[in-house]
């Protein structure tokens, strides 16, 4: 919980470059859900994603720039302060980030590459950089004329990195500690692959794809490393006929319910998962409450949603109806040009 013991923190991430506060610090109603910002800093330049670490005293941020870096805060600061100085993670527009193995991970969306950082006693980055660069294009020519990694998700066994890479339709599988290439996984050509999302049982996982609006379920095998495409749903009705870019995917800690970020078509997409995970059947779709959302989270009662509507400038709180998994809007606070939340 929160570093103070007095309930959760929610820090959203937003990009300074287009109005932006940096980290906004925000305490959680227990009750409602409710976000009450306290404070904000920008020493970060465009922290676009963020990553509490365990034990909640250090929050890291990727710096979203051509010259991309990384950085520590300490949260137990009122504001967060930076924990050493940011180190460049010698890639090109970080986007996403994740921790393992005494490492922070990021996904290098400009140079299409994945770098490791080491996490220095006291929570701070080393320099010793490992960088290690994909390859190959797709058929979309404005969108995939090279590699454009967009995440890196540890997988539940805490053995493997996957990194989602757009620009190549693919899923690169790194063994930990490591990182080391192990295998790479081709997914649809033109899909866009973005995000992706485990299944709490950790042998499925869900690939959300940005630049055609469905999901594609997997079969995960953490003993071998093997991911396994098994088929793609549409998180848009069908006839929709807005463009549409689906830019986050999050599963219910049941896993009875799957939920999909719509930019453009501006909803949450809720998917009924069958029992082994393997088809989703599209229930509906639900207003985010603003404009372009393009995170969402499970807050931390895991009965709640959290958008963060960038162009609108807000984070949206929604209720999770437990039989239906339909979410119903609570509230909302302003966050200019915001990029995601995180929990600690």
């Amino acid at each position: 919980m929160g570093v103070t013991g007095s309930g959760w923190r929610a820090y959203i991430g937003s990009f300074t470059s287009a109005g932006g506060a940096g980290i906004t610090v925000a305490d959680v109603d227990d009750e409602t859900g409710a976000l009450r910002i306290r404070n904000s800093t920008d020493v970060v330049v465009n922290p676009s994603y963020l990553a509490v670490a365990p034990g909640g005293r250090v929050l890291y941020a990727v710096s979203e720039t051509g010259d991309g870096a990384a950085a520590a805060l300490d949260v137990g600061q009122d504001p967060p302060s930076l924990v050493g100085e940011a180190v460049p993670v010698l890639g090109a527009a970080p986007t996403h980030l994740a921790l393992a193995g005494g490492q922070l991970l990021t996904a290098n969306y400009g140079s299409g590459s994945v770098t490791a950082l080491p996490v220095l006693e006291g929570g701070g980055l080393g320099e010793s950089v490992t960088v290690l660069r994909h390859e190959g294009s797709g058929p979309n020519p404005e969108r995939q004329e090279g590699p454009h990694a967009h995440a890196v998700v540890v997988d539940p066994s805490g053995g493997w990195l996957l990194a989602v890479d757009l620009g190549i339709d693919a899923v690169l599988v790194y063994a930990l500690p490591g990182p080391r290439p192990h295998r790479e996984v081709r997914l649809r050509p033109g899909s866009g692959p973005r995000h992706l999302a485990f299944h709490p049982r950790g042998d499925r996982a869900y690939v959300i794809n940005e630049l055609d609006p469905t999901i594609t379920a997997c079969r995960w095998d953490a003993a071998s490393g093997v991911l396994e495409p098994l088929g793609e749903t549409r998180v848009v009705p069908e006839g929709t006929d807005v463009e549409t870019y689906p830019a986050e995917v999050v599963v219910s800690g049941d896993g009875r319910f799957l939920w999909a970020a719509n930019r453009g078509h501006d909803s949450i997409a809720t998917l009924a998962l069958d029992a082994p995970g393997d088809r989703m059947e599209l229930v509906t779709t639900t207003p985010c409450g603003g404009h372009w959302p393009r995170d969402l989270t499970l807050g931390p009662s895991g009965r709640r949603l959290y958008a963060s509507n960038e162009r609108s400038g807000d984070v949206t709180w929604f209720d999770i109806d437990p039989s239906s998994g339909v979410p119903r809007r609570g509230g909302s606070v302003p966050a200019p040009a915001a990029s995601c939340v995180v929990f600690g």
